[in-house]
């Protein structure tokens, strides 16, 4: 028995997205195919150590202080094209009905139009992008096809 495919959604280069283990709702995404990762503005980013055990503390888009003892670090190219040490955790996203468990960097994007990008490593195989619309919410493809 052949796997059923994945059913691709179309969004558009703005998207509102949310993180609900994180209890963020509602947020505005720039969708940029030219990212490979996922990012979040954060600030106040501390490494702790609890019993031995690194605790990595930062505050989000709501001002939580959130606390999460599973992350890598990671060098990515930020979007001056330099190479920067950044946290990466794991937690889930939603674009639209899709729930994805997906790796985001935690960054300083205080100065960027947009809190979250969204990168094409979560993008692949899920989503195509329509650079002329913005916030579909996850429009089914077909809807895509009978607008042309």
């Amino acid at each position: 028995m052949l796997a059923a495919k994945p059913k691709i959604k179309l969004i558009g280069r703005r998207e509102f997205v949310s993180f609900p283990i994180l209890n963020i709702h509602h947020v505005e995404a720039k969708i940029d195919t030219g990212a490979y990762t996922c990012a979040i503005h954060c600030k106040n980013i501390v490494l702790k150590t609890n019993l031995d055990k690194p605790i990595l503390t930062f505050q989000l888009l709501d001002n939580t202080i959130y606390s999460f003892d599973e992350f890598t670090k990671k060098k990515i190219k930020n979007s001056f094209g330099e190479m920067e040490e950044r946290y990466i955790i794991k937690t889930q996203i939603v674009i639209g009905k899709k729930k994805i468990k997906s790796s985001i960097s935690l960054s300083d994007r205080e100065n960027m139009r947009y809190p979250v990008l969204i990168g094409r490593k979560l993008l692949k195989g899920k989503f195509i992008v329509d650079v002329n619309k913005i916030y579909t919410n996850g429009l089914k493809l077909n809807t895509l096809l009978n607008t042309y």
